[in-house]
């Protein structure tokens, strides 16, 4: 009897991210989301800018290469032009956040047939360590070395949030992978994001809070524990919109 084996939708490719990054727990996520709704064949993902750039090694089914923030452009395209596949957007913070703020919110405007898998440490990671658009107030980085100033620099985007006000939007929900309880949430949140999109039932985004041990200036162990004590804080985790459910509580 199997007990435990690599995800068939993930392939031999070693991950080249830092010790203690959670992208690699997040790629077999998604990559068992695909074995289990069996669409590996018949989906397309795409590749943002970032540390998940090189994210078409990892998956072993047809990707794009999208530019900086323009993921959801491009799976807008894809999905119209090959609306019988199953198209995912995997994009970081700085991806997602910042220069692809307008790409998100005008795809779950439309409510376009897509799933986005948004994956926040609040830090640009790729690039050496600067503030994203979802770094903490007072938090430290290399463009922020006395903390997050929110009076000249404003405050952390909050993407769930904002985007349940959202009316093309389906199914919205912030998950964690730093503990097994909060990463058999999150796979089954992706498993349902990707089913929804399978069922035709729109736009659907799943934020995971990760951690960035490097750029944070600590141990994989420590990391968690700040994810813990400040992230999960500032960004709960939770459902914020699942149009479908609400609908059906009516």
């Amino acid at each position: 009897m199997v007990v435990f084996e690599k995800p068939k939708a993930l392939t031999d490719a070693v991950l080249h991210y830092c010790p203690g990054c959670t992208h690699g727990i997040i790629h077999r996520l998604v990559a068992e989301a695909l074995d289990e709704l069996k669409i590996t064949g018949e989906t397309i993902g795409i590749a943002s800018v970032g540390c998940s750039v090189m994210a078409y090694n990892y998956f072993a089914c047809d990707m794009v290469q999208a530019a900086h923030g323009r993921a959801p452009a491009v799976a807008t395209g894809v999905k119209r032009a090959n609306p019988e596949n199953i198209v995912f957007t995997y994009q970081g913070d700085g991806d997602l956040a910042a220069i692809g703020t307008a790409e998100t919110v005008h795809s779950a405007a439309r409510g376009e047939n897509i799933t986005i898998i948004f994956v926040n440490n609040a830090i640009y990671g790729m690039t050496g360590g600067q503030m994203a658009p979802t770094s903490l107030p007072g938090q430290i980085t290399q463009t922020s070395p006395y903390g997050r100033n929110v009076e000249t620099v404003g405050y952390p985007v909050k993407i769930c949030e904002m985007l349940s006000q959202v009316d093309g939007a389906s199914y919205l929900e912030r998950v964690a992978v730093d503990s097994v309880r909060n990463i058999n949430n999150a796979k089954k949140a992706i498993l349902k994001a990707f089913r929804n999109q399978v069922e035709g039932k729109g736009f659907s985004l799943i934020e995971v809070l990760s951690t960035c041990p490097t750029n944070w200036g600590l141990s994989p162990e420590k990391a968690q524990e700040w994810l813990r004590e400040n992230m999960i804080p500032y960004y709960p985790l939770g459902v914020y919109k699942d149009k479908y459910a609400e609908e059906a509580d009516k």
